[in-house]
């Protein structure tokens, strides 16, 4: 029997090696890029700092489905207002659960926030830009128009008024945000997408009998992904701060949610005689915000060589 499957076994073990060098090849220079962009990410200390960071968060998040439900949600009031100790590493809040494993189980919370927001936000944004920048004429001035009456708000408070008419909760604060957040998608991909339809290549393309959707999709959006990954990068940290901001408020996560903003909230009160209810998930705000804008502002400067430094 072994003596029969071992040409398969080879010949199977052979065709691997063909497709493994065959991809190498074909992604060879991709990898070669993707190694460049991780040396230069690496090669700015601030920007490093911040990818760890990020990382670390993502692994907290993962590594938080573990926790103790226990730890998280069940009140105990007979536990209420401990110290930081050795058994609670951050303390107790007002009904006796665990801050600690509340924070780290937030990292999840406060991270979809911050990746679906941008997602929501591009979903919409973009192909408006698109359309407003490669269309033009009355649908651009259209466009423009809604964008501009969307941007006369300040964010904060058109996000306040959306989740009071939608109601409360995470998800609703997410589609809150993202409401807010849209325009600028649509204006950066519009600036860009009036820029890239003057160039030759796209000329060509429509010399060549291309149609407007496929030079959209093969041409004008490539290049505008630069752009939109920079933008998106810098408003993950802004989209935890806004997510964070609505929960203090009090129409974003509510209870038991162990939101850190609505964490916040809560500690507030209690401050003085228990500083660490409110004390750590600030913290732990401020790391996330910290580290999404450092590792934001390295790949900005990996797009823009004009911005490239070496801190």
């Amino acid at each position: 029997m072994s003596t029969q499957d071992s040409p398969l076994t080879t010949n199977s073990a052979e065709d691997m090696r063909t497709r493994l060098s065959k991809w190498k090849e074909e992604r060879g220079p991709q990898l070669s890029e993707y190694r460049r962009s991780l040396y230069m990410l690496t090669q700015s200390r601030l920007s490093f700092v911040g990818l760890v960071i990020v990382v670390a968060l993502f692994l907290v998040a993962a590594l938080s489905v573990f926790l103790p439900s226990e730890s998280i949600y069940s009140v105990n009031l007979a536990d209420k207002f401990l110290p930081p100790s050795m058994e609670h590493f951050f303390g107790t809040d007002s009904v006796g659960r665990d801050i600690f494993s509340r924070v780290l189980y937030g990292c999840r919370i406060s991270l979809m926030v911050g990746t679906m927001v941008p997602l929501i936000a591009m979903g919409i944004g973009i192909p408006l830009g698109l359309i407003a920048g490669f269309i033009g004429k009355k649908i651009d001035e259209i466009i423009m128009r809604i964008t501009d009456a969307f941007l006369s708000f300040p964010n904060l408070l058109l996000a306040l008024v959306a989740a009071f008419v939608l109601g409360r909760g995470i998800y609703i604060a997410m589609a809150a945000i993202a409401i807010t957040w849209w325009p600028w998608y649509t204006r950066l991909v519009r600036s860009r997408t009036l820029s890239i339809r003057e160039e030759a290549f796209v000329k060509s393309a429509k010399a060549m009998g291309a149609g407007r959707t496929w030079i959209t999709v093969h041409h004008i959006l490539p290049h505008c992904s630069p752009v939109i990954l920079i933008q998106a990068s810098m408003d993950v940290g802004y989209a935890i701060l806004a997510g964070a901001t609505l929960g203090f408020l009090g129409v974003g996560a509510q209870e038991p949610m162990p939101e850190w903003g609505l964490m916040v909230s809560e500690g507030r009160f209690y401050f003085l005689a228990s500083p660490w209810g409110a004390l750590f998930p600030g913290i732990f705000i401020f790391i996330a915000v910290l580290g999404f804008n450092l590792l934001g502002d390295g790949i900005r400067d990996l797009f823009d060589p004009k911005l490239r430094r070496i801190r």
